[in-house]
């Protein structure tokens, strides 16, 4: 039995449930993917091009943050996106688990490369104060890693990526979904908003900056204890 099953099984779960409720793109493809970090070192993620209803757990990789295999079933590769999940591990200690989607509302705003602003205190409070836009590169690209890299210091647990999708952070995989959740009902009403041509009532400064300044001393917290 592998010594890493328990994390494996809470990826295809959580796999099968972002699925089955539209967050790949599709029901039948392979887009996106699902990773939990198993220790300093490494993580376990989904594989690459298998259809999310064809896995099972023993398909589920184990990578070091240097993205060498550590347990990889043969005839698999790890997802061609493990270079981004790895970069988030290596700079934001806080972070656990790692969700990238094809959301349909997230990605409306990754294909008019604009960010979304803190709309709703529970929003800002558990995503950040700007939903920011990673700039695009090419899927699966060290390009893109590094673009990915270059906004974490934010520290953010959601990001719209250019022309692609969207990123979504948690303690747990389970808040990972959540704020993946988050971001698909903020992007959903910005977007209808808009199409009201509107103005968008954003929160208050104080109340956005505030949820700012509680989320960088409590990520800040996290990170120190996890040194």
């Amino acid at each position: 039995m592998s010594l890493y099953k328990n994390k494996k099984k809470e990826i295809l779960d959580a796999s099968l449930w972002l699925s089955a409720h539209g967050y790949f793109g599709s029901l039948r493809g392979s887009g996106g993917n699902v990773s939990v970090r198993v220790d300093v070192n490494s993580m376990a993620i989904t594989p690459s091009s298998v259809k999310y209803n064809d896995i099972s757990v023993d398909d589920i990789c184990i990578v070091g943050l240097d993205n060498k295999a550590i347990e990889v079933k043969d005839g698999l590769k790890p997802s061609v996106e493990a270079g981004l999940h790895s970069i988030v591990y290596a700079n934001r200690s806080d972070v656990h688990a790692v969700v990238h989607t094809h959301q349909i509302y997230g990605s409306v705003f990754a294909i008019i490369n604009t960010p979304i602003p803190a709309l709703f205190d529970e929003v800002s409070f558990a995503l950040g104060k700007t939903i920011e836009v990673i700039p695009y590169a090419l899927s699966g690209s060290p390009e893109l890693a590094a673009n990915v890299g270059s906004k974490l210091a934010n520290n953010a647990n959601a990001y719209i990526i250019q022309n692609h999708g969207i990123l979504a952070l948690g303690k747990t995989l389970d808040k990972a979904i959540l704020h993946a959740e988050l971001l698909e009902k903020v992007a959903h009403i910005y977007y209808l908003a808009l199409s009201t041509g509107k103005p968008v009532c954003e929160l208050p400064p104080s109340i956005s900056d505030l949820a700012a300044a509680l989320r960088d001393s409590e990520v800040t917290q996290t990170m120190n204890k996890n040194k």
